[in-house]
């Protein structure tokens, strides 16, 4: 009996020292921007109840769960600037400030520290790459609205591949000199990626398209990149590049433009083409188990969603949200043209629209009440062209359209408490080597060490 007490002491001493020796070769950072937990709370219901698939969200497969509080060093409702120094360099800061404490002295991010240990390092993104959370790790500047600074220490940074929405040239700035001298190859959107031949890459969308995102997913414009798209970009080129490992942020930044115009639907739609990026890391690390870790969070929750709201109260129907085929972007944008164009359109017109792209007067009950108040704004916006925009973060919304997606958010049972963020806390998933370092309730600025621990 004691013998074979002694041989199971051995196999458990050999299988803790096997355990300590692995460490992550390669490591995903997935960010979801202001993705608290009611949007992810929505997206799985809406991914269950009406997609019917029979497995949650992948990052809610995750052996590791747990929570993480936001705060910066100067208030209870971060920004995107402080959260995201936060979670690239451990240090909390004040808001708008990036990759700077609190006394403006510049911090180093885990990818700089990664990649001066010869990680190869990847910095994707559905927004600018030149906003605040990419920027994190890569930027030093006392103000996140210094695009120009922050392109520049892209640039210098010595990354391998950086993808976003923004050109390197624009009418406020031409990054192209400081790109070329830095050995930076630019290629623009879907059609050149198979241009790259160079180890160092700047990844944008289309020159003529939107600077500041890539374009919602359910807006489905041609020819745009699209996240998944990217990450399996980056993932190939890493592996091209650095095969012995990489770092990987990978952020999800169309879901806070979403959450910041209340647009309950295409937020979904943004948290699951996030999922749909996840996989192509997931299926990596299915390959590389033991090699591989994998983190997912957000930097902040924005709009304070949440199933169930005042309107039908323990309800929360979000089939509403299959009928709805634009962003309240487009919509807003659909808007001006049609009130700048120079044919009449009509109050029935409007309402053939909202029928086809949202399912309002045939899957959206609308009383009489609540259609002479749409047509009262609709008159006011559209024919007379005066409206009091509603002014978010990113975006400005006529009154129009504001009423037409506060109908549609009611009828799906989702609320909103604001336009901006909030300082809930913000879920954590992790699966892979490390992992369970993340089990505890977090603060953001404790993940940089912990994603850390994994390599040693």
């Amino acid at each position: 009996m004691k013998t074979k007490s002694l041989i199971l002491a051995a196999i458990f001493a050999a299988a803790t020292v096997t355990a300590s020796a692995e460490e992550a070769k390669y490591i995903f950072y997935f960010i979801g921007d202001g993705m608290g937990m009611g949007p992810v709370m929505t997206a799985e219901t809406y991914n269950r109840e009406v997609l019917k698939n029979d497995k949650p969200l992948t990052m809610m497969q995750f052996p590791t769960v747990s929570w993480c509080m936001t705060y910066s060093a100067n208030s209870p409702v971060t920004d995107s600037a402080a959260a995201g120094t936060a979670l690239s360099t451990g240090v909390k800061t004040k808001n708008s400030m990036l990759g700077m404490n609190p006394d403006t002295v510049a911090v180093t991010s885990i990818a700089k520290t990664l990649h001066d240990a010869g990680y190869g390092v990847g910095i994707v993104t559905s927004v600018s790459q030149y906003d605040a959370t990419p920027g994190a790790f890569y930027a030093h500047v006392p103000n996140r609205s210094m695009h120009y600074e922050i392109g520049c220490d892209a640039a210098r940074s010595g990354y391998e591949f950086i993808a976003g929405a923004s050109p390197v040239k624009n009418d406020k700035h031409d990054l192209s000199p400081i790109m070329e001298e830095n050995g930076v190859q630019v290629v623009y959107g879907p059609d050149e990626i198979k241009k790259i031949n160079s180890r160092r890459v700047m990844l944008a969308n289309p020159k003529d398209e939107s600077a500041w995102n890539i374009g919602y997913t359910i807006d489905s414009v041609a020819g745009r990149l699209t996240l998944p798209m990217m990450t399996e970009t980056c993932l190939n080129h890493l592996m091209k590049y650095s095969p012995d490992g990489f770092f990987m942020m990978v952020e999800g930044g169309n879901i806070d433009h979403a959450l910041h115009a209340n647009d309950g639907g295409t937020a979904i739609t943004e948290i699951i083409n996030f999922n749909d990026a996840l996989k192509i890391a997931y299926d990596f690390y299915l390959s590389h188990p033991d090699e591989t870790l994998i983190v997912v969070t957000a930097d902040h929750d924005t709009g304070g969603m949440a199933m169930g709201n005042s309107k039908i109260k323990y309800k929360a129907p979000l089939g509403v949200f299959s009928h709805q085929r634009m962003s309240k972007e487009a919509f807003s944008t659909y808007c001006r043209s049609i009130a700048n164009d120079r044919r009449i359109y009509t109050w029935d017109d409007m309402k053939e629209y909202l029928r086809e792209n949202f399912g309002l007067f045939n899957h959206i009950a609308v009383s009489a009440e609540m259609e002479n108040r749409l047509k009262e704004l609709f008159d006011a916006a559209i024919l007379m062209r005066n409206s009091d925009d509603q002014k978010t973060l990113y975006a400005n919304f006529n009154s129009f359209a504001v009423e037409v997606f506060r109908l549609i958010n009611d009828a799906a049972g989702v609320g909103f408490t604001t336009l901006s963020h909030t300082g809930n806390p913000v879920p954590v998933f992790a699966v892979g080597v490390g992992s369970s370092a993340f089990k505890s309730l977090n603060n953001n600025s404790t993940l940089p060490s912990l994603i850390l621990q994994s390599t040693k």
